[in-house]
Order: structure tokens, then C-alpha cells, then sequence
């Protein structure tokens, strides 16, 4: 790999206090979560939606909504259930008296960041309004297009499928995600962390506490500095084989697409520029993969019937592809 000691090519000072800023907030209420955070910062750099899963109790949504409170945009929250309409968030037609006309009242998914609460909730039909406005950032009704504001993050949360009463994503929604994060158990000594700030009503008041530090300008200029990092030739070769072999692993029913391979490469980006490297290690990229394709792969039923993972599945793949050096 070329020599890395080299004169920065982009400065990114400001986007590391920027990120630490962000940590520093976020702290003040959440223990632990390091790795979560990380990538959704990641994710918020690289333009990219994120999906939560983790069973109830675990701060998912406390968590998007803190990340929400740190950066001075527009947050939009929606419930997802079982009842919950297409028009509930998209927006629907209202009829206006004074003109005689119908008009389009646009829905709560028109906000910067959104947070969609237990997305597993509703069915299909409410899941598939957000395959464009996913992908496209624009929202098509009646046949005129709504564009949305800049930026436009989708941060959703869910339980694992398992749980009752819940729909599972089709893949062609789980694309559209970026990430999925698992949010772990914290360990005991977080635990009693996590019961010391309720005790001191940090969470009850962390609207009062956490402050926005980050703005749409700042955001949009830090990602065009993430859009610029360097990424030899072979890290491009190391990301392409890694997502081939997705392809032809005998474990494995579906692979992942190229878009997946775009993934790891611009979340590979944004997790360099955050741990202050104007390039892309191998590293960045081994971190970033399983969160990348463990929502993109579908196991065979043998291997789900022998109780193998998605992540255990990434973890033989990356063991299996030379790193570069």
C-alpha cells in the first residue's frame, strides 16, 4: 500500500470536533453504545439510512432521538402499527373550500432526520411508501414530485423478527438501509451507569441537556470533505472481492449487490474521517462490513436450520479474502 505519511489532503480538524462534539452530547445521557454510535455518525457522513434491531429496552429509539437533538435540523417521529396507512406518512390530498381544489399536505416523513419507531410494526403496504423516498429522496403524488430537504436521513428501529406481531422487511427495503446495527446488552457496569443517570433524571430530561452542535451547512461541507478521501486501488480490488464472494458462498442463498460494494466503500470513507485518516485501511473496511451486508445476505435454509448467522457468515468471508497490504 502507498506511504501513508504523507501531508494531510483534507483537513479534517473541524470534522473530528465536530464528531466529538457530537460523542460528547450524546454521552451525557447514553452509556456505552460506542460501536452504535460510531457507525450511525459514520452513516450520517456518508449519506446512508440506518436500521436499529434490538429487542425492547435497549435505548434504541432514545438513542436516534439524541442523535436527532445534536444536529439543528427539522425531526420528524412516526409510530409505525399495524393500522398505520401509506397516506399516514406520505401525505394525502385535503380538500380546500375557499378554491374548490384539492391539495397536496405533505406527511411527517418531510423532516431532515426521521425516525420511524418499530418499522416492523406495519405491514407491506405501509413499508413499500418508503422504497422511493428511501432511494430517491423525493416523494411522487399525483403525479407531481416533491423533493426532500437537505439532508434526509431515515433512522428506524425494530425488534428482532422474531418477536410477535411483526412484519418482516422484504429485501428489496432492506437495500435501501446502509446499516443495520445491532444494539447490544450493556455490560453490568454500564448497567449501573445507565440506573445512576436515572436516578439523577438525565434521560427523564435529556431534552433540556443536549443541545444541537452540528447544522445542515456544516453537515453537508463535512460530507463533501468525506467524498474526498483517499482510497488506493487496491482497498477498491479488497471491497469488490469481499462482495463477490457474497455471491458465491455455498452458505449463502443471496448475495449482496453493487449496491452493497458502494456502501462499503463510501461508509468506509466516512469511518476513516472520523478517526482522523484522509485514507481508507483495510481496517475501516473490515469494521464496516458486517453492518453493511449482514441485512443484504440470505443464509440457505440448511445453514439457518444448523443455526448460523449473517455475521458469522461475514466474519468467514473476511477471514477468506486476502488483506491487502
Amino acid at each position: 500500500m502507498e506511504e501513508t505519511s504523507h501531508v494531510p489532503r483534507t483537513n479534517l480538524s473541524d470534522l473530528n470536533a465536530a464528531v466529538q462534539r457530537v460523542r460528547d452530547e450524546i454521552g451525557k445521557v447514553i452509556v456505552g453504545q460506542t460501536q452504535t454510535l460510531d457507525l450511525l455518525i459514520a452513516a450520517i457522513l456518508a449519506d446512508g439510512h440506518v436500521l436499529l434491531e434490538g429487542v425492547p429496552g435497549v435505548a434504541k429509539t432514545l438513542t436516534a432521538k439524541l442523535l436527532a437533538k445534536t444536529i439543528a435540523v427539522p425531526f420528524s417521529r412516526i409510530q409505525f402499527t399495524p393500522d398505520l396507512m401509506p397516506s399516514d406518512v406520505l401525505g394525502t390530498s385535503v380538500f380546500n373550500p375557499q378554491n374548490g381544489t384539492f391539495q397536496y399536505k405533505q406527511g411527517p416523513v418531510f423532516s431532515n432526520i426521521v425516525l420511524i419507531d418499530e418499522i416492523n410494526r406495519s405491514p407491506a403496504k405501509t413499508q413499500a411508501a418508503l422504497f422511493e423516498v428511501m432511494e430517491e429522496k423525493q416523494v411522487t403524488f399525483d403525479g407531481t414530485t416533491y423533493p426532500m430537504p437537505t439532508p434526509f436521513l431515515v433512522i428506524a428501529t425494530q425488534n428482532p423478527i422474531e418477536q410477535e406481531g411483526t412484519y418482516r422487511l422484504p429485501e428489496a427495503q432492506l437495500d435501501r438501509f446502509l446499516f443495520k446495527i445491532n444494539v447490544q446488552y450493556p455490560s453490568l457496569q454500564e448497567e449501573v451507569k445507565i440506573l445512576e443517570n436515572t436516578n439523577e433524571g438525565r434521560i427523564a430530561h435529556f431534552t433540556d441537556i443536549v443541545h444541537g452542535v452540528l447544522t445542515a451547512e456544516e453537515m453537508q461541507r463535512y460530507r463533501d470533505q468525506v467524498s474526498k478521501i483517499y482510497v488506493e486501488p487496491k482497498i477498491l480490488e479488497y471491497i469488490a472481492a469481499i462482495v463477490q464472494e457474497t455471491r458465491n458462498n455455498k452458505a449463502l442463498y443471496l448475495g449482496a449487490s453493487p449496491r452493497a460494494s458502494v456502501a462499503v466503500l463510501k461508509a468506509s470513507k466516512a469511518f476513516a474521517a472520523i478517526s482522523g485518516r484522509d485514507f481508507v485501511t483495510p481496517d475501516d473496511v473490515i469494521f464496516i462490513v458486517p453492518a453493511v451486508l449482514r441485512h443484504r445476505i440470505i443464509l440457505t435454509p440448511e445453514k439457518e436450520m444448523e443455526g448460523a448467522t449473517a455475521d458469522e457468515i461475514v466474519d468467514s468471508i473476511l477471514k477468506k479474502i486476502e488483506v491487502p497490504r
